[in-house]
């Protein structure tokens, strides 16, 4: 394990960031997003209708509340990426309906009758990507994508195709895509600024979560273009519960969701060193920034907008709250 990240290890003790508050309110259509990665559909009208596919993991359950919480309407069917049997969750005071994948095309068809102004939250798993992708654009249904994996240059392909309208981007959390495009800014700006120096770079996150972080593979690229050469597998990947408890300090209550990343530069003879550290608890975070997303694609499909894939920092520049 590189020496670096472990010897900046207990910063990230001292300067974790508070838990997230709870209960906020958000506004989600009727299938807000699962925070296990799911699929969520979102109708912004007068009452603003959101279906989620998949509310019943997580990350979906934490967009659905986020929505709800800020005066959006949840479309009432949201999907599982497995067969399971009807069933019926509660999510603030709209009652949700699970399908399975089998039913979707005639689901979608019959919201797109009830709800045509939806808009699509996902959050499923990578190999869904492409197809709900393809079926969203089957519908014309617009759609947030935050699942990421799947292949990229087919899910453009989809939506270009279709002229349907779709906002993707597989970091959903404002105040992070804000960090890494400062980064890109200073890479293009600066080119090669720390030539020479090294680079060690520490990544926690849920066990769940079997890749290595997205948003660690940008910044990394963006490391290299100011000259700070570096190999993706030496990544530190943290996903031991312990680990993270004792060397990086997640808090106890957030081991099963929290995103911790550390970037240690040094020169070549240490006598200069440099950290860059960006820590999240929870998923509040990632589901208010889903939310502003959806808002934000729901006003450029009623401004009939010429351009029809929109990413983070589009929401960003627009300076959407």
């Amino acid at each position: 394990m590189p020496r670096a990240p472990v010897a900046a290890a207990p910063n990230l003790r001292r300067r974790r960031p508070e838990p997230p508050a709870h209960g906020a309110p958000l506004l989600p259509p009727p299938g807000a997003h699962d925070a296990a990665r799911s699929p969520h559909h979102c109708r912004s009208s007068s009452r603003r209708h959101r279906p989620v596919n998949g509310c019943t993991g997580k990350m979906g359950m934490s967009v659905a509340e986020a929505a709800v919480s800020r005066g959006l309407h949840l479309v009432p069917v949201s999907f599982s990426s497995k067969e399971k049997p009807d069933r019926t969750i509660q999510i603030g005071h709209t009652d949700v309906r699970i399908y399975g994948p089998s039913a979707r095309e005639d689901v979608l068809s019959s919201v797109v009758d009830e709800f045509p102004d939806v808009i699509v939250v996902d959050y499923t798993t990578p190999d869904s990507v492409n197809v709900n992708a393809e079926l969203y654009c089957k519908f014309g249904l617009p759609f947030v994508m935050g699942t990421t994996g799947g292949n990229k240059q087919l899910l453009y392909k989809s939506v270009e195709d279709s002229k349907n309208y779709a906002l993707i981007s597989p970091q959903m959390g404002k105040q992070v895509v804000a960090f890494v495009a400062i980064m890109k800014s200073m890479s293009e700006q600066f080119p090669g600024a720390f030539s020479g120096f090294n680079l060690e770079v520490l990544e926690s996150h849920q066990a769940s979560k079997l890749d290595t972080s997205g948003t660690a593979k940008e910044v990394i690229s963006c490391f290299e273009k100011l000259g700070v050469p570096y190999d993706m597998n030496r990544i530190v990947k943290i996903r031991d519960p312990k680990q993270q408890r004792e060397m990086v300090g997640v808090p106890e209550e957030h081991i099963e969701g929290h995103a911790f990343h550390l970037y240690h530069i040094t020169s070549p003879d240490d006598s200069v060193s440099f950290e860059f550290q960006h820590n999240v608890c929870g998923r509040s975070i990632y589901a208010e920034g889903t939310i502003d997303a959806a808002i934000f694609l729901h006003r450029k499909v009623q401004l009939k907008d010429s351009k029809r894939i929109y990413d983070m920092d589009d929401v960003l520049r627009e300076g959407y709250k």
